[in-house]
Parts: structure tokens; sequence; C-alpha cells
């Protein structure tokens, strides 16, 4: 199949060209824009009891107060407040009142702190409207108005709170998204460069897949207007990487082999139908395993991740296509031209390190397994130390932002969750209304659980059949210790609620308490489901029943190197207090499903050299040796586009960036290289079966495809 494809694109080259241009123009200009939400909650289906409490309180208290924005006083000198700087932050509190900004609905004094450094005012906006666009555009114009009206007093005001947050997350990403777009652009332009020197094949893969981007980021935008799902900043960051990296894979996988079929006597168009036909299978498998795995995130519970999932796999199945038609046909039109002014692409490479390493590997596999095994279960010790962190702002931009300094200052001037306090809703089961005489008493309740700095009865709804209780804990709302504490709220709110109430606790920290249950509901459904499919694929590609195991066995080893890794540099060695919440999840579908490329890449080159009537050991031997410069040139290339997300400046997107790119280099340079041809060599012709597609020589291949030079050196080494 994948032969007939290359032959009727290098025949067309011109006809499959203009497809694509007219498809990325149509696509691109007709997409809609890509919606944005950064509100946590949102991130979470109805059936968690946060999202309830939350449209109790949209039902029972429409008007409630809820801060969207907080603005922090303090003296420029850092002194106490004086009863002038008191008057001064009230008057500009009621100004920002009686601005009208647009989503703003009213601004309130808060409490000043007990040391009387700080004061506050507290800012409500539109909560049909939280997470959205707009009201960044609402904390910007509070910035300015802020700034305008303490010109002339000893007061300095920053404005924090969720809408400030999500500003300055949308801010910190764009800049995050330029650095790693300029990083991953240079990477794959140098190293391309130094691998082929050439410069017209180093910069045509960022040309075509520049094209594809625009196409995949359309179809993108279609896919999430039409679903309902919901979008996130940092979605756009991975989007770049993965592109540019996994396209330029799939690039090499093709041009390593166009090069290798011109050495070996074929036509130009010829090489490039051959190229097509012998790597097409490899490269649609590898697609198809990533494709699988980001579609089975469409299982988890987060509304984050529902969203990455289809899109990535979008991204990853335009690539694909023009990896198997835009591609072929424009290295076709010039040929061996691309390799321009080099002439070493005419010369059979010795590849000396390679060969060396499949001597290795072909004389003491089982060495080869055993000591690359061992290295990938001692760095998996280091996940039993895993923690993780559910502070989605904090995570995605750097602590030195405004909002981010508001938070860090109100933790240490007031209780560390006055800022985000938890609420806990009693409402009626039977529509009467509740006992009065009972309420004191259930809030001298909630007061007394550990970790709670105070409870109080904040409101009562008109009719009386819902009375909010406002508890304020001890702690950073997204910290360890208050989602322990919120759990433990919530076993006293339901135990002990009068006999016809029922309570729902809600807030943040309930929230991050709800997205630690799904996560771990996601640990149980995605991970088997995207490993079982990837297994199905690997299966159909071999036409084997005991590859599959052992190549996933390997990949679920690199995961946990991956992850033990990340746990000893980020959490043991520069002291975070853990792992954003959905490193694994994202972790475990990178590593497995891209790694997973490399083995695959590997074992069809084994399996191929298998079929020449190599024996078991000679064919790793051999595959390494003529794989092995793809693997890992390829393996570097995403390794480093991957890195790029650490010039983000954010703790998410760095632990994201840091993770996946080792577990590449672990994928390309330990399972592909050492651990996969290792075993297939020790498990010889066992490991095909009951196909046996180790055996004979394929005929999808045109006559006169090898020159008899090419034969013989292949058979002399």
């Amino acid at each position: 199949m994948f032969h007939r494809i290359g032959r009727v694109v290098v025949r067309h080259p011109i006809w499959t060209i203009v497809a694509w241009v007219i498809a990325a123009v149509a696509i691109v200009a007709t997409a809609p824009s890509l919606p944005s939400n950064s509100d946590e909650s949102s991130f979470l289906p109805k059936s968690y009891e946060s999202i309830q409490a939350a449209d109790l309180q949209q039902k029972a208290f429409p008007s409630a107060f809820t801060p969207s924005a907080i603005v922090l006083y303090q003296r420029t000198d850092g002194q106490k407040l004086t009863p002038t700087d008191l008057k001064d932050a009230a008057r500009v509190t009621e100004r920002l009142g009686g601005a009208h900004i647009e989503q703003v609905q009213k601004v309130v004094p808060g409490p000043p702190s007990k040391d009387g450094k700080y004061d506050l005012g507290l800012v409500q906006m539109d909560s049909k409207n939280a997470g959205q666009p707009v009201q960044n555009t609402a904390a910007q114009k509070l910035r300015d108005d802020v700034k305008k009206f303490t010109a002339g007093t000893h007061l300095d005001a920053k404005v924090g709170g969720s809408a400030a947050q999500a500003l300055d997350q949308q801010d910190s990403s764009k800049r995050g998204q330029a650095l790693i777009g300029v990083g991953t652009f240079v990477i794959i332009l140098v190293t391309l460069l130094i691998i082929f020197r050439a410069p017209i094949l180093a910069i045509l893969p960022l040309i075509l897949i520049g094209v594809v981007a625009g196409v995949a980021n359309g179809l993108i935008a279609y896919a999430t207007k039409l679903f309902g799902l919901q979008a996130n900043e940092s979605v756009s960051s991975i989007l770049i990487v993965v592109l540019f990296g996994v396209g330029t894979d799939y690039f090499l996988f093709l041009m390593f082999r166009y090069r290798e079929r011109l050495r070996a006597g074929d036509e130009p168009k010829e090489a490039m139908v051959n190229a097509v036909g012998r790597v097409g299978e490899a490269i649609a498998s590898a697609a198809g395993a990533v494709i699988i795995a980001f579609l089975a995130l469409i299982l988890s519970t987060l509304g984050f991740l529902k969203q990455m999932g289809p899109a990535l796999a979008i991204a990853v199945a335009a690539t694909l296509v023009a990896g198997l038609t835009l591609i072929p046909a424009v290295v076709s039109l010039i040929g061996p031209r691309i390799f321009w002014p080099s002439k070493s692409w005419q010369n059979e490479p010795d590849n000396a390190r390679f060969a060396a390493l499949g001597r290795t590997v072909k004389r003491r596999p089982a060495l080869a397994a055993a000591v690359s095994g061992v290295v990938m279960v001692a760095l998996a010790m280091g996940t039993l130390g895993f923690k993780a962190t559910f502070d989605l702002a904090a995570g995605s931009m750097p602590k030195t932002k405004e909002s981010m300094v508001v938070q860090t200052e109100m933790q240490n001037a007031y209780s560390a969750g006055a800022a985000e306090p938890t609420s806990v809703y009693l409402t009626s089961t039977d529509g009467k209304p509740l006992d009065k005489a009972q309420l004191p008493s259930y809030a001298t309740k909630l007061s007394g659980v550990d970790g709670v700095a105070g409870a109080k009865l904040a409101a009562l709804n008109p009719a009386g059949t819902t009375a909010d209780f406002t508890v304020t804990l001890k702690y950073d709302a997204a910290s360890d210790k208050a989602l322990s504490t919120v759990g433990d709220v919530r076993t006293v709110a339901h135990a002990d609620a009068p006999t016809g109430t029922k309570a729902l606790v809600g807030g943040m920290s309930a929230i991050y308490s709800d997205i630690n249950k799904a996560v771990d509901h996601d640990y149980k459904t995605v991970f088997p489901v995207a490993a079982l499919l990837i297994m199905v694929i690997l299966g159909l590609l071999l036409r084997s029943v005991v590859a599959p195991w052992y190549l996933m066995a390997s990949v679920g080893l690199g995961f946990g190197a991956t992850l033990g890794a990340t746990v000893l540099i980020f959490q043991k060695a520069q002291g975070h207090s853990g792992l954003m919440f959905m490193l694994p999840v994202i972790m475990y579908l990178f590593v497995v499903a891209i790694g997973t490329d490399y083995n695959i890449l590997m074992i069809a080159r084994l399996r191929e050299e298998a079929r020449e009537g190599r024996e078991p050991r000679e064919a790793a031997s051999m595959a390494l040796r003529h794989a092995g410069p793809t693997v890992a040139a390829a393996g570097f290339i995403l390794a480093a586009t991957f890195a790029t997300m650490m010039l983000a400046g954010n703790s998410m997107l760095t632990e994201m960036g840091f993770a996946v790119s080792f577990g590449i280099i672990v994928a390309a340079f330990v399972m592909a290289m050492f651990f996969t041809p290792s075993l297939t060599a020790l498990i010889g012709h066992a490991a095909w079966w009951p196909g046996h597609a180790d055996r004979g020589e394929p005929s999808h291949e045109v006559s006169g495809g090898r020159s008899p030079q090419r034969e013989l050196n292949r058979s002399g080494r």
C-alpha cells in the first residue's frame, strides 16, 4: 500500500502540492478562533462535589460576593499603614467601584492584615465569564486604574486573584510560546545542517511543517468548537513542539531511507517511491501509536486533558499525511539537489560507532539487555517519592508575576487560605427552611477540624433553605495540607449535617481535591487503554503476539525511569514540593507513544534484515548499524525540541519539557539502541510468533532497486 502511495505522489508531485496549498488556505481562512479557559473548575465534570457546590451557590446566592480579583495595598517603604494610608486605600477602592469597568460588578474594602502592613480591595466580576479572556482584559484595566488612582500617595497597590492570575498566565504563555518556537526552529535548523551539511534540506522541513501547523491548528479549532472542548494556553505551547518535533522525526525517517536508496543505485524518483514503500509502514505505525495514545485522553475526566488529547492527535495525523504525501512530493521535485552542496550523500558511511554497538549486541545480547534494564529500574526507584501539586496558575507562570507576588504576600500577612476560602453549603433536602438554632453549633464543628483557622455563617438565602459557611484554612489552597484538611472538612460537614439537610463543600481546595480524584481515575483508565491499543498496533505491524509484550515492557520501564529521574531532579535536588498533577499522565502518553516510534523503527529494520536471510543476532547487529543513525538523529532533535519548553519560565512547562525530553533520550538511546534489539536477538525467531514475519524477502521493491555492489557490501559486513 505504501509503495503505491509513494508512486502516486511521485508521479503527480505538482497536483499533490497544489492540493495541500488549497486545503491549507481554505482551512486557515475559515477556521474559528480557538477559545481559552483558565478556570480550573471547568476542567471537572458535574458529578464532582466541588462543581455541585458551585452550582448550588449560583442558585441559592446568585448575588453572593466571590472576589475574582484582589487589590493588595501596602506602603512603598514597607512600614505599617497610617490612618492617612488607610483612607487613601478606601478612596482608591471606592473609585475602582465607580470606574464602570466591564465585567466588574462591585469593589468593596477587605479586612486589613493583623500586622497593619496590608489592606485589601475585593473585586467581584460576572461569575458566568469566570476564566474567560474578557475578564483578563478587566484585570488589566484594574491594574491601569490602580496605578493612576494611587499616584501621589504613599501606597503601592498590586492586583491579584483568579482574574489577574489568568491575565499573567496568558502573558507568560505568549512569551513561552515565542521562546519555544524560536528555540525549536534553531535546534532543528542547526542539527539538520550538521547532519546533512545541506541548507535546502535543513530549511525545507521547517517550511513544510509550518504549513502543516496552520492546517492542524485550523482543524483543532474546528474540533474544539464542534465538540465543545475546553482550551488552555499551555496546549498551544505543546502543539508547537509536537508538530515540529514529530514532523522532523518523520522527515528524517524518510530522508535517511531516500539517501540510502540513492546510494543503492535507484533513480531519484524511484528512490523516493522505494523510500516511502520501505519506511511508510513504520511511519504510519509510529504515528498510529501516538494518535491512539493521545485519543485515549478522551477517557480522562479532566477537561484540560480532554482538549489536549484530540488536539495532539489531529496534529500528529496531519503530520503523518504530510509525511507520506507532501514531503515526498516536494523532495521528488528537487531530487538529489536537496543535498547540495554536500557530496557525502553519494558515499556509503562507515557508521563505525553504530556498527560497534551492533557487534556488541550481537556478541553479548544478554549483557546489553541486563545493563540497560538495570539502569532503567534504578532510575524508576525515584517514582516512590512522587508527590503532586495542583495549582495550575502558580505552575504556569514565574513567581515574579504580579498575581503570584500578591498570592505570596497574602499568605504571609493573612491566613494562608484567606485568599481562597473553602465554602460549605448546608441545604434542606425537603424544601423546608433550615433550623437557625442549629447553625451556630454546625459552624463550631467545622471550626474544630484540624487545619481550619476559622468558620462562620456567611449568608442565608432568602427562602432560608441554604446556608453558606465560610471556612478559612490555615494552609495555601493548593497545598497537600489544604487538600487533606478539606477532606476532613467534608467528612465533618457530611456527618454532622442536621437531619433533613445535606452539605456540599466547594472552593478551590475542594476543586483541587476533586482534580486529585479525577487524576487517580485517569491512571486506572487512560494508562491501560493506551497501552492495550498501542500493543494492538504493534501486533498488526509485526504480525506477532510475542514482540508487542516485551516492547511495551521496555516502554513501561522507560516511563518509570523518566518519572523517577524527574522526581530526583525537581523534588530532591531542587526542593520542589511536588510535580504538576497531570505530569505523569502527559509523560506516560508522550514517552509511551513517541518512545514507541523508535522501537517501531528499530524493530521494523531488524525484521527487514532478518527477511534477507540473517539470523536473529546478525539481524539485530545490522539493524543497529543502519537504523541507529536515524534513531539517534531523530531522538536528539525531538528531545531537544521538547527541552525548549524549559525556556518558558514556568514550572509546569519546565517539568514537562525535562520529563518528555529525558524520556525520549531513554527511548532512543537506551530502549531502541540496546534493550529492544538485545531482547529480540535473545528471543530469536520466537519473537515473531505466530506470523514468522522475519522470514522471506519483501517483494514490493522494484527489480534492480539494489546495486550488486550494495549487496556485496551489505553481505560482507
